[in-house]
């Protein structure tokens, strides 16, 4: 019995459509890390990129439990002594760029390698409904309605 090994040329890509209205981000991105991956796949090979398309919408609209809506902050340090900043998630979700959240939420649940960077890419977000990606004819996956903790009851 041999063993079989997928090759490049035997991976088909699929596009996925999620709308993010309501969801937890946490658990959004999760899923995501892996269909981007591709281990929702029975041809799952962790050293090529056999991973799908994902397409976000309504990225502002997203959600966390609790009180982190209000509490959670995200750092950065310029590199000067005495630069750590430090944003809410309130404040970047109602500012000029929520897609980041979701990005770097994402980029922090798959392994950090050239690969990962690939399959990243592989990741559009947009912060409404409006898309510049139907030609691809994207599959629409209703995240939601998988487990009743993805959506949260507003």
């Amino acid at each position: 019995m041999l063993t079989y090994s997928l090759k490049q040329k035997d991976i088909k890509k699929k596009w996925y459509l999620i709308d993010a209205k309501d969801l937890v981000l946490g658990r959004l991105a999760a899923k995501i890390a892996s269909i981007l991956r591709g281990k929702h796949k029975a041809s799952f090979s962790p050293h090529l990129d056999c991973g799908d398309n994902v397409v976000v919408i309504n990225a502002q609209e997203i959600m966390m439990t609790g009180n982190k809506v209000k509490q959670k902050k995200y750092y950065k340090h310029t590199g000067y002594p005495g630069g750590l900043k430090e944003l809410y998630f309130k404040d970047i979700i109602k500012g000029a760029n929520p897609e980041s959240i979701i990005k770097k939420a994402v980029e922090r649940m798959m392994t950090s390698n050239a690969l990962s960077k690939k399959q990243l890419s592989n990741l559009r977000i947009f912060k409404d409904e409006n898309h510049s990606l139907e030609a691809q004819k994207p599959e629409f996956l209703d995240f939601g309605s998988l487990n009743r903790k993805n959506k949260v009851n507003s």
